[in-house]
């Protein structure tokens, strides 16, 4: 990581905003060729992790902002008779999200953030704690499984019950190999991964 400014302090909220800020860089600029190619070799990982062949419902997101692709792995999802399941953000309570069923049918609407969602019915959603596995978006995290996301909360609420009481569905975060760094300043409210898997590495801590 490059610091501006080297000789100021910089707050761990500063840090954290300016290490955001080079990663979402980062895999934004990354080839076309190079997000195909991440995207083929992080497939190949995931259809052979154990809990994968072993979860009946799947939650996972859709890639945006130079995030890695997961559509073919979606695509082998439901091909092989798993329940697909992607996030929504909440209409009611604020900093949270719903999981709703995604099929090759679902009508998908863009919310705030301009990324796609399943179109809000109650009758697809599903709760949390019946997800088997939820793959983790990030925006960069360290080799101690610390991760960092867009900044809104969203993962850490969700997966507080699993971080203190190993209740609920298993996080396995998603990467591109370029979003990994060093060290991240840590907040209490912050959820270390179990896993994370990069194109050219399974993380396990």
């Amino acid at each position: 990581m490059v610091m501006d400014n080297p000789g100021n302090t910089f707050s761990a909220n500063q840090i954290r905003s300016q290490i955001r800020n080079q990663m979402r860089t980062a895999r934004r600029d990354l080839s076309g060729l190079q997000q195909r190619q991440d995207a083929a070799k992080l497939f190949a990982r995931l259809v052979k992790h154990n809990k994968v062949l072993n979860a009946q419902n799947i939650g996972i997101s859709l890639a945006h902002d130079g995030e890695i692709d997961t559509f073919e792995f979606i695509e082998w999802c439901w091909a092989n008779n798993k329940q697909v399941y992607l996030p929504v953000v909440h209409p009611f309570s604020k900093g949270h999200l719903l999981f709703l069923q995604y099929t090759i049918d679902s009508e998908m609407v863009l919310n705030k953030y301009g990324i796609y969602e399943p179109k809000l019915e109650q009758l697809h959603t599903c709760a949390v704690k019946k997800l088997d596995i939820i793959f983790t978006p990030l925006v960069a995290f360290d080799l101690q499984g610390n991760r960092i996301g867009m900044g809104g909360g969203y993962y850490d609420r969700m997966l507080a019950p699993w971080f203190k009481e190993k209740s609920g569905p298993y996080p396995i975060g998603l990467a591109h190999d370029c979003q990994q760094v060093e060290k991240l300043p840590i907040e209490e409210w912050d959820v270390p991964l179990p896993e994370i898997i990069t194109p050219s590495h399974h993380y396990q801590w």
